[in-house]
């Protein structure tokens, strides 16, 4: 199968976007889930190139999204950090003042200075702007490291159908696209689950419960079970003992 238009072409760029709306000129919103395009399979390549395109503009989307939750996190960041630097500041610099008596009452303020400071970082740390802002950023690059994964990967696939020899049949050719298109939904709903799941664990109170103390979450690994061999003997998951059953005791004699 021919593949020389499966490598879509970027769109051009519109007018200014207007606020609360994405490079994609859709209202941000939250990251919810998206309609799959249904469309016909008579043209193999076309439906390819929607689909390629669908992909990309979800990646888009939850990179615009990050980028712009990060925006109001940085600029309240910011505003904290400086007000705990220039109150730790105050809070040494008006106690020498009033020691010199160029100041009344300078330690008082000093230590209404200092209590400044600690309400910030405190405000900073409880509703977690600073950490926030860096969750967000390190999302968005993720994201973009993916998608530019996937457009080399797809125009690999593209080169590979135009300069060939081609290798198996239509059918399979377009199998390994739409595997490599799979494998990109997944992992991009890998790194949201992950930053979310980051952001979940920042309003727990109390220690994290390690080992067997952590609850089950709804994404964790399946348990393993007990699965017979070739010979039908059950086989037990590595790192367990068997259970021997309880003999009753003997009884005497009578």
């Amino acid at each position: 199968m021919s593949q020389p238009d499966m490598q879509p072409e970027r769109p051009p760029e519109g007018p200014p976007r207007a606020e609360g709306e994405d490079a994609q000129g859709r209202d941000r919103g939250d990251l919810a889930g998206r309609a799959f395009p249904l469309g016909d399979w008579g043209e193999p390549a076309e439906r390819l190139d929607e689909l390629y395109q669908w992909a990309e503009t979800g990646a888009l989307h939850v990179i615009d999204w990050y980028l712009a939750d990060r925006v109001a996190k940085r600029r309240t960041a910011r505003i904290l950090r400086a007000g705990a630097a220039v109150g730790v500041s105050a809070g040494a610099l008006l106690p020498l003042l009033g020691v010199s008596g160029a100041l009344d009452r300078g330690a008082e303020y000093g230590y209404l200075a200092l209590l400044l400071a600690a309400v910030c970082m405190g405000c900073d740390r409880f509703f977690g702007v600073t950490a926030g802002w860096m969750r967000d950023v390190a999302a968005a690059q993720a994201v973009q490291r993916r998608l530019e994964a996937l457009q080399f990967d797809w125009a690999s696939e593209s080169v590979r159908e135009v300069l060939g020899p081609t290798e198996g049949t239509a059918a399979e050719a377009a199998e390994r696209c739409l595997t490599v298109l799979r494998r990109f939904h997944e992992d991009l709903a890998e790194l949201v689950r992950s930053e979310t799941s980051d952001w979940m664990m920042q309003f727990r109170t109390g220690p994290v419960p390690t080992g067997s103390q952590a609850a089950p979450v709804p994404w964790g690994p399946p348990r393993q079970e007990a699965a017979p061999d070739r010979t039908g003997r059950i086989v037990l998951p590595p790192g367990t003992r068997p259970n021997m059953p309880r003999q009753r005791p003997p009884e005497p004699p009578r």
